[in-house]
């Protein structure tokens, strides 16, 4: 009787399920009707192509910078490492590889939370749900509650046994890997290892695997950038979960999860050179469009040195700097605590990398006492002394209050102790450029168009034109040199005046120092810079001649017709001149500057390629002499450049300053490259008595050059020579040994 109706209710309980699966298979079946018009096409992601990053890469094929809406790295599924695989199952979706897109009771837990929250979020996600809702956002939406929510949740879960039937696990796996979002602008785990650890996602540890495992779930909201701690509860969670799995042992996981929270990356990628990624932006636009810079993933190959590009972002930074603080201090624009924020949350973009010595941080003022100013920099914490400041010529409690925020200058770290000593710095206002080319092939090696791409963009290395001053006298000297003048040729140093038209005043021209040096040969006026000769030439062989001259040089701006011209009265761009420069120590031929060698796409189709765009600007023989007489700027004791000759090596090159000190100029050259510098104002005011290029531009250019000289002497065993043409002719004279074209130089007795 017993087992009679113990069957008879196991019959029952059967027709019941039936009728279930039956009414269940019907709402199913009517689901899927009403939400057939809605749902993606599956079949389009058997082309899946998501947006990727552009690259630029330097010379040496490392990044310098990167256009992307959406930060995001292609990886394949065999290149996820175990840990970070096993990690994102563990925290995720445990049952992945078991299910079919679905888990019903993860499904039918978040049922239960719905009803005890009334109607917050569904929740009970798969790997391939979450998938389906960030590929088909707009077919699948992103409600989160109430009936919208679960309306979402519905077609989220057709999309996602779709993807089921059409992919295998490993190709969802992979998918999902390459298109989940960590916040910050990067999709995708190799995006997400490179911005938080600063490295592929083949060569993270097993805590980091487990940190990029446990934020998926918040992103932002658990960004180890903003919420460490967040970030952290999240890392340890993962880790537990994959000691639950077997994956790792309890004793790995109490290991990994002493570790404190440490990242070596950036929420972006600051480039070392926004001024030359800018320009190769607007190249990129202009052949490709917008739409392919910034979601196709091209490659575009460069030949920005890196290194270079440091020490010229250092050396002009500092150089300004040293410039600025003639003219005085100027009290802090912000004061954080005036502006309503605290010292203990406040936060500033420029504390996502740790200090080190030689950088300028913004930091903040946490008190003044007995002549010292004491900075907080995130979570470390310093102090400038009174040498620090000194230059202020004020006390501490005048140069800062409590809150303010300062330019720190480090001198010193301690990073167990996460202490520091800096000195006072400001904001800049005066402006400079750099740019440095390589001789040979006219590669762009180094750009910096000002001190601060976030308050500018404009470029002022190639935008810009201003005057020159005496850095246009090579160019009248070149024509002399050209018409049978000689690096001895006798030209008079002595007051003059010309008559330039009816009713004009007389054009009486002025050394710098308001001296002569009477007669005197054409490499002492060249190295020493005197005005009144320069002026003599270019009357004597014509405006118009020196003016072709220049032109052959790739000088394409406007150029006054006046003599004035001789003394730089033009106004010429640092590109152009710096890429006219190149000529002299190239054998007289100029190469047009490159900027972008190579652009391939995401294929490996290469579809751009520039090679080296030669100009022939003067005779081979001509540009070796006055190479030797720029040399000679450097040579000379009593030479404007006299300075550089400290570095000990092969150096020309010549200094320019115009009228009221307002522009400063320094272009020379070593045997392999070309550097120019300028510094000024961008409205034109005086950069104080005495700021000639010798003082103000020349010591950058130093900067610079230094340490392009110090990585070649530890490349080659003896310093490069400038090529000397077989008719050059050099010849030992009461100075030294001089060199000449054949036929010109002079008889020895």
């Amino acid at each position: 009787m017993t087992v009679s109706v113990t069957v008879r209710l196991v019959r029952s309980i059967g027709l019941a399920a039936l009728f279930v699966a039956a009414a269940l298979f019907g709402i199913a079946s009517g689901v899927i009707f009403a939400f057939a018009g809605d749902l993606p096409e599956i079949k389009a992601l058997d082309d899946y192509a998501p947006s990727t990053i552009t690259r630029v890469l330097g010379r040496d094929g490392s990044v310098v910078g990167e256009f992307a809406t959406e930060r995001r790295e292609i990886i394949h599924y065999q290149d996820i490492p175990a840990d970070l695989r096993n990690a994102i199952l563990s925290a995720e979706d445990a049952n992945f590889f078991k299910h079919g897109g679905l888990s019903l009771p993860r499904m039918f837990l978040a049922l239960g939370r719905n009803l005890v929250t009334r109607g917050h979020s569904p929740g009970g996600s798969t790997l391939t749900q979450q998938l389906a809702r960030n590929l088909f956002p707009v077919s699948v939406g992103f409600e989160r509650t109430g009936l919208a929510g679960w309306e979402r949740k519905t077609k989220e879960a057709l999309v996602a046994v779709q993807i089921e039937k059409r992919y295998t696990k490993q190709e969802i796996f992979t998918m999902y890997c390459n298109q989940i979002y960590f916040g910050h602008g990067a999709y995708g785990v190799q995006a997400a290892a490179r911005m938080f650890f600063g490295k592929p996602v083949q060569a993270l540890t097993l805590a980091e695997a487990a940190t990029i495992a446990g934020i998926i779930q918040g992103n932002v909201s658990q960004s180890p950038f903003l919420h460490p701690d967040a970030a952290l509860r999240r890392r340890n969670y993962a880790l537990r979960r994959m000691a639950e799995e077997g994956y790792i042992t309890a004793a790995q996981a109490e290991t990994a999860r002493a570790l404190p929270m440490v990242t070596h990356g950036a929420p972006t990628l600051a480039s070392t050179a926004p001024y030359f990624l800018e320009s190769i932006r607007q190249h990129l636009e202009e052949h490709y469009g917008a739409k392919a810079v910034y979601e196709s993933g091209l490659t575009v190959k460069t030949g920005l040195d890196p290194a270079l590009q440091v020490a010229a972002n250092r050396a002009l930074d500092a150089g300004v700097r040293r410039i600025d603080q003639l003219h005085g201090y100027r009290k802090p624009a912000h004061n954080i605590l005036a502006e309503g924020r605290t010292l203990e949350t406040y936060r500033n973009a420029a504390w996502t990398t740790d200090p080190s010595a030689g950088r300028v941080i913004p930091a903040v003022v946490t008190s003044v006492e007995a002549g010292q100013i004491r900075l907080k920099i995130g979570r470390w914490s310093g102090v400038i002394d009174r040498k620090g400041y000194d230059w202020t010529h004020k006390s501490a409690d005048l140069v800062a209050t409590r809150g303010d925020l300062i330019d720190a200058a480090i001198t010193r770290i301690d990073a167990k102790a996460a202490t520091f000593a800096a000195e006072l710095s400001q904001p800049p206002l005066v402006e400079g450029a750099v740019l440095a080319i390589d001789n040979r092939t006219g590669q762009v090696l180094a750009m910096v168009g000002g001190t601060d791409f976030d308050k500018t963009q404009f470029n002022r290395a190639t935008q810009a034109l201003r005057q020159v001053g005496s850095a246009f006298k090579p160019f009248v000297y070149t024509a002399a040199i050209d018409r049978g003048y000689t690096v001895r040729s006798i030209v008079s140093d002595e007051p003059v005046s010309f008559n330039v038209g009816p009713n004009q005043p007389l054009y009486q021209p002025q050394n710098y120092e308001h001296d002569y040096e009477h007669d005197i040969t054409l490499r002492q006026a060249l190295a020493r810079s005197r005005n009144i000769p320069a002026v003599k030439l270019m009357n004597e062989l014509g405006i118009d001649q020196i003016i072709q001259f220049a032109r052959r040089f790739g000088l394409t701006a406007p150029l006054p017709p006046v003599l004035s011209l001789a003394v730089g009265s033009g106004d010429l761009s640092l590109l152009e001149m710096t890429s006219a420069y190149t000529a002299f120590p190239n054998q007289g031929v100029r190469m047009a500057p490159l900027q972008v060698l190579q652009v391939v796409d995401r294929d490996g189709n290469v579809l751009e390629e520039t090679r080296a765009d030669p100009h022939e600007a003067i005779r081979a023989d001509t540009a070796y002499v006055m190479t030797t007489m720029l040399e000679g700027v450097i040579d000379d004791e009593h030479g404007t450049g006299h300075a550089a000759k400290a570095l000990g090596w092969p150096l020309g090159g010549k200094t320019g300053t115009t009228d009221e000190f307002t522009d400063a100029w320094f272009i020379g050259f070593d045997p392999d490259i070309t550097i120019g510098v300028w510094v000024g104002y961008d409205k034109k005011k005086s950069l104080g008595a005495g700021m000639a290029g010798a003082q103000a531009a020349l010591p950058i250019w130093m900067d610079i050059m230094q340490s392009w000289v110090d990585r070649r002497r530890a490349q080659v065993a003896e310093p490069p020579q400038f090529e000397r043409p077989s008719n050059i002719v050099l010849v030992q004279t009461g100075t030294g040994i001089e060199a000449f074209i054949a036929g010109t130089e002079p008889a020895v007795r």
